[in-house]
């Protein structure tokens, strides 16, 4: 009878991982059968869902292109008017200064009065002469820049100019062609953007009349 007796205990636990490692070939973790975890995809699913994913990115794309034009608009109308005030500010100082020097002085505030170029003097030492560095400014428009003279060369103060247009009156507010006796200017200028990624469409037009202080 001793030699006869076994481990009932151990058969039954081997007998038991036998059922699980059996189980665990056909069962997955949430205890389905793993070939209804994947289900079939037909043609016809497939068509309709990149249908609806075309849709998604079509709107998505129409509407970071309204943004992106709406930016794009925004920057070029604040570069061009930033610039233009920029240009009118400065040319309106120097007309309004044209001619400053000493009292009873014989050199023209104006001597050369055209379109798109204007040429002023000024007397900053008081010696009765405009012959000094920055007495005498030319303004004038080259291309699409508009460019200031003040003895250093011709420097560029703005660049994008549409358009460029100075009309000279004289005292008693007409239109004259005569140098001497422009006593106001005025001054109409138009500008874009520069950058062409920014936008040539949009453009500002700055218009003003500019009294000579000195005549």
């Amino acid at each position: 009878m001793a030699g006869r007796w076994c481990d009932c205990r151990s058969s039954a636990a081997g007998a038991a991982r036998g059922r699980v490692f059996a189980a665990s070939r056909i069962l997955d973790i949430d205890g389905v059968d793993v070939r209804g975890d994947a289900a079939l995809v037909h043609l016809a699913d497939l068509l309709v869902a990149l249908a609806v994913f075309g849709l998604i990115a079509a709107a998505t794309f129409t509407t970071l292109q309204e943004g992106l034009r709406a930016y794009t608009i925004g920057a070029a109308r604040a570069e061009s008017q930033q610039s233009g005030r920029v240009a009118l500010e400065r040319l309106a100082g120097d007309l309004r200064i044209a001619g400053l020097g000493p009292q009873h002085a014989t050199f023209a505030a104006i001597s050369l009065a055209e379109p798109t170029r204007v040429v002023l003097h000024r007397d900053l030492d008081g010696d009765g002469l405009v012959t000094a560095s920055g007495e005498t400014i030319t303004w004038r428009l080259t291309g699409r820049t508009l460019r200031r003279d003040a003895g250093g060369g011709a420097q560029p103060i703005i660049d994008g100019v549409r358009s460029f247009v100075l009309e000279y009156l004289d005292a008693a507010g007409e239109p004259t062609t005569r140098a001497s006796d422009v006593r106001s200017v005025v001054i109409t200028l138009v500008t874009e953007a520069e950058s062409i990624l920014a936008g040539r469409d949009v453009a500002t037009t700055f218009a003003t009349r500019v009294r000579l202080r000195n005549r």
